[in-house]
This record gives structure tokens, C-alpha cells and sequence, in this order.
């Protein structure tokens, strides 16, 4: 019971649409915008358009492999530092930035996955790839914070002097700068494509900025005569790293559960309304699949009208919602007709499925 670019069937009152090979981006962004138009019109060709899923997971692993020579570099530095100071708040910061840099792998595996065709077997593709990558980051956030409370509890019970004050004051400043650095970076790209996995790495990379700083306090206390400022501080990373923690983990259960922004959804409903042909919106679902949204949606149309005609309703409902909805690649639409006086529902063969 569908319409597909490649196959098509009827059956009278029903119609879906279904558009796979849909690729339209509509999330204007000036220039690149009008640019996208102009090189990808709207065809149904997929030889005459460029696949903005693709688009999107090259940026994603661009902004992966950037930030990972950007935090290697810096826990490289530290780690020297953390070798001739003994500094366990500096080494708890040297470790949370070498975990943030390793992370890049499973996000980068999950993005090449992702490019992957769908198969008879994967019919949505391999973009939930990047849902576990986002598992595979928080399990990595919760092993940092393990290691880094545990060695600033060693070395308050056992408290000993920091070496190079100064040295791990600049290495706290360079562990700031290059953190913050690759935080902006990587929300900001995960954002524009959608993926919460890579949100998730930027807001960890943030926090990681905000524990050089508390690194940066403890070399001041050490400075003053303070042993116990550098185990206090390690204590504070991990209660830092703790927090992040219930965020990026809050964020990738719901991707998981297929949560989506209540407001797409109004959204998606307001553009649906204002089809000509749809007379109402029935149940509509949006999930995502990676960093790209898929829609299912039942819309009212008059029961009088011919296939074809719903046919075209149909496709005109789908096509406001990939204006609509930003990072919405495909919508399966289906058309109920509107119920007529002393007529049986036309589900009503379904119900007893429904009730199991």
C-alpha cells in the first residue's frame, strides 16, 4: 500500500507516498543555499543531485579529525608537564582530554557507516550507528571521571608536593584554550547536521576547558604551600566531569528512545494544515536515524477524490515537510479519506492488531 519513486500500487481509499531518494536539505543558510538550489534541483534523479546525508557526515568527520589533532596535541603537552610535576589535577585533565580525543574513533566509525546504502536487511540504513558511538562516548566520560576521582582520592589521603608550579599553570591555561576551542567546534557542526553524539563530545571537550581552570586554581594553592589543593581540585574535575556526564548521557538516551524536539513536530503539523487538499493531520511521528530525520504521517483528504488526485496531495504534503522540517530527508505520507455519514471505518479491519 505505497507510492515510491521506483514502484507503485493503489488501493482505493488509501495512498502513501514515500519518498527514499528525496534527498532536498531546506535549512537556508544564505549563499550555500541559494547554491544547493541552483546545483540540486528539484528532480527526482538521484544522478542530477548531491546526497546532503553524505555532506553532512563529511563535516561531522572533519570536525572529528580537526578536534582530535587539536586535543592530542594539548594532552601531549600536559602529560610532559604531568611527568615532571606530579600533579594529580593535571593529570586527571591530561586523561578527560586524551578520552575526548580518542572518541573521535567511534564517532568516525559511526559517520562511515552511515554513508552506507540501505540493504534488505538494514532498510533504514546504518545511521543508528552513531546512536551507539554516543553510548561509546558517555561509557568513556564515566571511565575518565572513575580514574580521575580515584587518584585525587590517593593523593589526599597520601598528600605529597607539586613540582613546576609554574609549568602546570601554563599547561592548564594551553588545556583551557585548546578544549574551548574544540567545543565550539564540534557543537556547532553537530548541531548544523543533526548528530547528538557529536553535541554530546563538544559539551564534554567544554567541561574539559572548565577543569583546566580548576587545574590552574590548584597550582595557585600549591604555589601558597597547600598540598591539599591539588587532590581537592582533582576532586572538583571529577564532579565537573561528573555533571557533563548526566548531560551527554541525558541526550543520547533520548536519541536512543527516538525523542525529537516537541517543536518539529507543532512544526510539521502547522505545514501539513496548509496543504491544499489536506483537511486534517492525524497520528505523525518523527524519529531520527543518525544525524537525519524521517517522518510518518496520516493526513485527512476528501474520500471523493481519485487516486491520482490524493496521489498528488500526497506528495505535496511530503514535499512542505522537507521545507519545513530542517534535516528531514525522507516522509512516508498516507491518505485517509475523510468519514463520510453512516460509514464504516476504514481501519476497522486493523483494530484487532492495534489492541495486540
Amino acid at each position: 500500500m505505497g507510492v515510491s519513486t521506483s514502484t507503485r500500487t493503489h488501493r482505493k481509499g488509501t495512498h502513501v507516498s514515500d519518498r527514499h531518494e528525496h534527498p532536498h536539505h531546506h535549512s537556508p543558510t544564505g549563499l550555500r543555499h541559494r547554491l544547493s538550489h541552483l546545483l540540486t534541483p528539484h528532480s527526482h534523479e538521484t544522478a542530477d543531485k548531491v546526497d546532503p546525508a553524505l555532506e553532512s557526515s563529511a563535516r561531522g568527520m572533519r570536525a572529528l579529525w580537526v578536534s582530535l589533532a587539536v586535543l592530542g596535541v594539548t594532552a601531549l603537552a600536559q602529560a610532559f608537564v604531568v611527568a615532571a610535576s606530579g600533579s594529580v589535577a593535571l593529570l586527571g585533565d591530561t586523561v578527560h582530554n586524551a578520552a575526548d580525543a580518542l572518541t573521535a574513533v567511534p564517532l568516525g566509525i559511526a559517520f562511515v557507516l552511515g554513508r552506507r546504502a540501505a540493504t534488505r536487511r538494514f532498510t533504514y540504513g546504518y545511521g543508528r550507528a552513531e546512536d551507539l558511538a554516543g553510548l561509546v562516548i558517555v561509557l568513556t566520560i564515566a571511565a575518565s571521571a572513575a580514574f580521575a576521582g580515584w587518584t585525587a582520592i590517593d593523593r589526599l589521603l597520601d598528600p605529597r608536593p607539586v613540582q613546576h608550579v609554574p609549568a602546570v599553570a601554563l599547561a592548564a591555561l594551553v588545556g583551557f584554550a585548546g578544549n574551548e576551542w574544540v567545543a565550539r567546534y564540534r557543537i556547532r557542526v553537530g548541531r548544523a547536521i543533526g548528530s547528538a553524539a557529536l553535541v554530546a563530545d563538544g559539551l564534554h571537550a567544554r567541561t574539559d576547558g572548565f577543569t583546566s581552570l580548576a587545574v590552574l586554581l590548584g597550582a595557585g594553592g600549591s604555589a601558597l604551600g597547600w598540598q591539599l589543593a591539588d587532590p581537592i581540585v582533582g576532586l572538583a574535575i571529577t564532579a565537573a566531569i561528573a555533571l557533563v556526564l548526566r548531560d551527554a548521557a541525558r541526550e543520547v538516551f533520548r536519541r536512543v528512545m527516538d525523542a525529537v524536539d516537541p517543536a518539529l513536530v507543532d512544526r510539521a503539523e502547522r505545514a501539513l494544515a496548509e496543504v491544499p487538499g489536506v483537511r486534517g493531520v492525524g497520528e505523525l511521528r518523527l524519529r531520527w536515524i543518525g544525524h537525519r530525520l524521517r517522518a510518518e504521517v496520516a493526513v485527512v483528504v476528501d474520500g471523493d477524490v481519485t487516486v491520482r488526485q490524493a496521489h498528488r496531495i500526497a506528495v505535496d504534503a511530503e514535499h512542505a515537510l522537507l521545507h519545513a522540517v530542517p534535516r528531514l530527508t525522507a516522509a512516508l505520507v498516507h491518505a485517509d479519506p475523510e468519514p463520510a455519514p453512516g460509514e464504516a471505518d476504514p481501519h476497522l479491519p486493523l483494530a484487532h492488531h492495534a489492541a495486540a
